[in-house]
């Protein structure tokens, strides 16, 4: 990874190392807008502390699943029960975990991945503070950008797809964002506009 942008970080990866100290097993999550660096962040801490990593992405709905309206529902493109039943929960307990991730573009299930034990999980994507799972996280951590930091990067990062951007995910996002206050409720707010 290159260090572009790390230093940023900083504050996070010493309240991490800190939840890291007092022994697991800690879950922490990391939500905030698309293109603020929620992934690149998630990288990082992967490459500087033993933990497991969860994607969002992994968690859709299949589309047979989801209700009529589900893009006005906060977070009605997401399988929140599968994640907390699956995964979540058997982590804060301390054993090990199995998922299938879900492909949105086949709408359907990938191989099983073994989950390992370890003392850190960190939760990473939008929607992972979504009340529904009832999860008490460790750590939160929101990441945001400005608008125009935001298009720049998915503008990058997304290509011919930055239109679905633009009209679906960051209107579904900031719904979301509204509903459930999920940055004024998170522990850390860190604004990665000066990074990458």
């Amino acid at each position: 990874m290159k260090d572009d942008g790390a230093w940023i970080f900083s504050p996070v990866l010493e309240r991490i190392k800190g939840v890291a100290e007092r022994g697991g097993p800690a879950v922490i999550a990391i939500d905030g807008r698309c293109g603020s660096g929620k992934t690149w962040l998630a990288r990082l801490i992967e490459e500087s502390f033993p933990c497991n990593v969860l994607h969002m992405d992994d968690f859709y709905l299949p589309f047979a699943r989801r209700a009529g309206d589900w893009e006005a529902v906060p977070g009605g493109n997401m399988d929140f029960e599968r994640l907390r039943n699956e995964l979540l929960l058997p982590i804060q307990a301390g054993t090990e975990a199995v998922y299938r991730p879900y492909c949105c573009p086949r709408d359907s299930f990938g191989e099983a991945v073994p989950l390992p034990r370890r003392e850190l999980t960190v939760v990473e994507g939008s929607y992972s503070r979504h009340p529904s799972m009832d999860i008490a996280y460790n750590l939160t951590i929101f990441l945001t950008c400005a608008g125009e930091v935001q298009r720049r990067r998915l503008k990058q990062r997304e290509g011919s797809r930055f239109a679905a951007f633009e009209q679906r995910w960051i209107p579904m996002e900031e719904n979301y964002f509204r509903c459930i206050d999920v940055e004024a409720t998170s522990d850390m707010v860190l604004d990665t506009g000066g990074a990458f």
